[in-house]
């Protein structure tokens, strides 16, 4: 199954319109990369702030579908996958109820810190890779024969 996270729009990640500002969907998927990551035992502290490998964003898109407003309740489905030996690809779906409201791409890369030069993926990240693919793969599966 795809790590999923709940979280509630609040008035502080709305724009003038009423609705969530479009750089703050970014934030809301990062806060549900970070919540995937901490449910596999990575811990954040020294995922963040070790200071010899770093996963910078190298990429980023969001699709959106229906405007997102104070107090929805999101549920942000995430899917990340190894895409080469130094990146990395998470997708997000975002739901309000049964609605698909937006859709976001974040592509990572690993880099040594020092020399700001790619590096292959740590073990913890190609197992957390792993067993979300797997998981991912679970769903997709139990889905189709649901349908059969």
């Amino acid at each position: 199954m795809s790590f999923t996270y709940n979280r509630t729009v609040r008035f502080q990640d709305t724009d003038a319109a009423g609705v969530v500002y479009f750089a703050n969907v970014l934030a809301i998927c990062h806060a549900a990369y970070e919540e995937s990551l901490e449910a596999s035992s990575i811990n954040l502290k020294d995922f963040f702030t070790n200071p010899s490998v770093g996963f910078p964003i190298v990429h980023a898109s969001v699709d959106f579908s229906r405007p997102m407003l104070v107090g929805d309740k999101l549920l942000i489905s995430l899917i990340p996958q190894k895409i080469g030996v130094e990146k990395f690809e998470i997708t997000y779906k975002i739901t309000v109820g049964e609605v698909v409201v937006a859709k976001a791409i974040t592509r990572h890369v690993c880099i040594d810190v020092s020399s700001r030069s790619k590096r292959e993926l740590p073990d913890e990240i190609v197992q957390w890779l792993e067993t979300n693919r797997r998981d991912a793969e679970d769903t997709e599966r139990r889905k189709s024969r649901e349908v059969i």
